[in-house]
């Protein structure tokens, strides 16, 4: 016998399996011996009162056990024999629109520029101890993409672009935690990730797929008769290497290079609106007293405390993104002379921090005025130098071209340089206390700190363009307002958090998925500007692949 129950509960009597059986034996009047099983349907907490409580959706087994898993498996057939498709990129969106392909019967052939995701978390380590990137296998570039190792959080609120569930019910297949179905905020964890990650490939290779790594797509093979993209050339250890068929291109929000190869191949773009800022550090302990309103944080019971802001400031949005709780702050850039700063949580979200990005919105027609303005300058360089330095390196790519396709991204570059000449030009980033911030002073010195490469004390308020610190500083004492002590010196401010979406949309038809004017080619997921996190890129990746497959069948 099964019955499914809404229960409001402490979080001590809803730590276990065990706990809540015991209440219901006592509050709904079940024969505690009777109860086999329970299983979690859906977990949230509500902070909101000083008395918390967890909300479940739980159902009960009596006297018997479940005869189902918790997640619906996803049968992958064996496809070595069908028409293939290349998916560029092994991210999220790479990843499933090359099980998507192989769930409707087609070949995929992934082409990865990175390492493997075991191979890659040694170049990572290297970043602390030489203070170097590797451009081709860094915290963005490599399998798993940009959310392996920085964090694997699941929650997003694109749900009506596909299902949600299905993504995490993949995830579930290939060794995740069940917990992700049932957690308000789902959240795999970085130590987790890449094994998951490991077993999505090995489905890929077990049903006749191919997986390419350290191979970078250099270029397009387009048909000059019918306009068609017929394949992609690549480069593997110095030989070039070309793979036919249609392509899902799903390169990730940083792969500039693509980007500017686009550019001068006519593939039409257009630039996007982002959002930048800084990463700003509490202590998760301090976090934790604030959001659950009592003294002990979140004692014996309770996870580490998330937190969201939002607020307009000066007609653009000023909000908190991609929040870590007891996690870490992590080295994010994917090339020289540059530093990026990112976040991410182990599986227990058990550090001693919890991390934030803290950005404002930036709009296209914005680039324009910081320009005519002379708002976005800096002791170290200006963009409109940049800008030129940019054309010359395009060759024959139009200045209108680049003001109109790649300015967001030119602008992400110059705050990324800038930020690695306020640290010294090494992965040591720049600094600054919270409420000196705010104060426009200078920070002498700076709190205990995840982010491992070190920090230097550097007067963000000074250097960052005008147009963004002056709408963190107002966002930061409203935030200060709402929640009591979250505006505070305890808190590190770490720069420069720029990564947040991808600065380009690679246009595409609503109906096709298809480039506007280019048959054959599937752009995809946050790199191609249609995502923003691990589960709504998988969503595209899907789409894409579904598209791609009705586009062989009709060949």
């Amino acid at each position: 016998m099964t019955t499914e129950f809404q229960l409001r509960l402490l979080p001590e009597q809803a730590a276990s399996e065990q706990a809540i059986a015991d209440y219901l034996s006592l509050e709904k009047g079940f024969d505690r011996g009777s109860i086999s099983h329970i299983r979690v349907l859906k977990r949230s907490i509500d902070a909101r009162q000083r008395t918390i409580f967890v909300n479940l959706a739980v159902r009960v087994y009596q006297n018997e056990m479940p005869t189902d898993e918790p997640f619906l498996r996803v049968d992958y057939p064996d496809v070595s024999e069908r028409p293939q498709a290349i998916v560029v990129g092994a991210g999220p969106g790479g990843l499933f629109a090359a099980l998507k392909l192989i769930e409707l019967g087609f070949r995929p052939v992934v082409l990865e520029r990175g390492k493997n995701v075991r191979e890659r978390k040694k170049d990572l380590a290297l970043i602390t101890k030489t203070q170097q990137i590797d451009p081709e296998s860094n915290y963005c570039f490599g399998e798993g993409g940009a959310g392996a190792y920085s964090d694997g959080k699941l929650y997003t609120r694109s749900k009506k672009r596909g299902s949600v569930e299905k993504i995490l019910n993949v995830f579930c297949q290939h060794g995740a935690s069940t917990n992700i179905l049932s957690d308000a905020h789902p959240h795999i964890g970085t130590d987790k990730l890449p094994q998951v990650i490991e077993a999505m490939r090995n489905t890929i290779l077990r049903c006749g797929g191919e997986v390419h790594f350290q191979t970078k797509m250099t270029r397009l093979i387009i048909d000059s008769a019918s306009r068609k993209v017929v394949g992609v050339e690549a480069v593997s250890q110095e030989k070039e290497q070309q793979f036919r068929g249609p392509v899902i291109l799903a390169t990730g929000h940083s792969a500039r290079d693509v980007y500017r190869y686009l550019a001068e191949a006519r593939i039409e773009m257009e630039a996007k609106g982002i959002a930048v800022g800084v990463r700003l550090e509490h202590p998760a302990q301090l976090i934790d007293q604030i959001q659950y309103h009592r003294r002990e944080g979140r004692g014996d019971y309770l996870p580490a405390a998330e937190y969201s802001f939002v607020q307009q400031v000066e007609g653009r949005g000023v909000y908190s993104f991609c929040m870590c709780p007891g996690g870490f702050v992590i080295p994010a850039a994917t090339d020289k002379q540059q530093i990026v700063v990112n976040g991410m949580s182990p599986a227990n979200r058990g550090t001693q921090w919890s991390n934030s990005g803290m950005v404002v919105e930036i709009r296209t027609e914005d680039i324009d005025s910081l320009l005519k303005n002379d708002d976005f300058s800096s002791p170290k360089d200006d963009f409109s130098s940049q800008n030129n330095d940019f054309s010359t390196q395009t060759d024959d790519f139009s200045t209108k071209n680049i003001e109109n396709s790649l300015k967001m991204m030119a602008f992400q570059e110059q705050l990324e340089r800038d930020c690695w000449q306020q640290g010294n030009r090494k992965q040591t980033a720049p600094a600054q206390r919270m409420a000196d911030f705010v104060h426009g002073k200078l920070s002498f010195d700076l709190p205990k700190c995840s982010y491992a490469p070190g920090l230097v004390s550097s007067p963000l308020h000074f250097w960052l363009p005008p147009f963004i610190a002056h709408r963190l500083q107002e966002g930061f004492r409203i935030f200060g307002k709402k929640s009591r002590g979250f505006l505070t010196n305890e808190a590190v401010l770490i720069g420069v958090e720029t990564r947040t979406s991808s600065p380009v949309r690679i246009l595409r038809s609503p109906e096709t998925l298809q480039h506007v004017s280019i048959e054959g080619l599937f752009p995809c997921g946050e790199g191609a500007g249609y995502a923003g996190g691990i589960v709504s890129a998988g969503i595209d990746g899907e789409r894409c692949a579904e598209m791609c497959a009705e586009y062989l069948s009709l060949r």
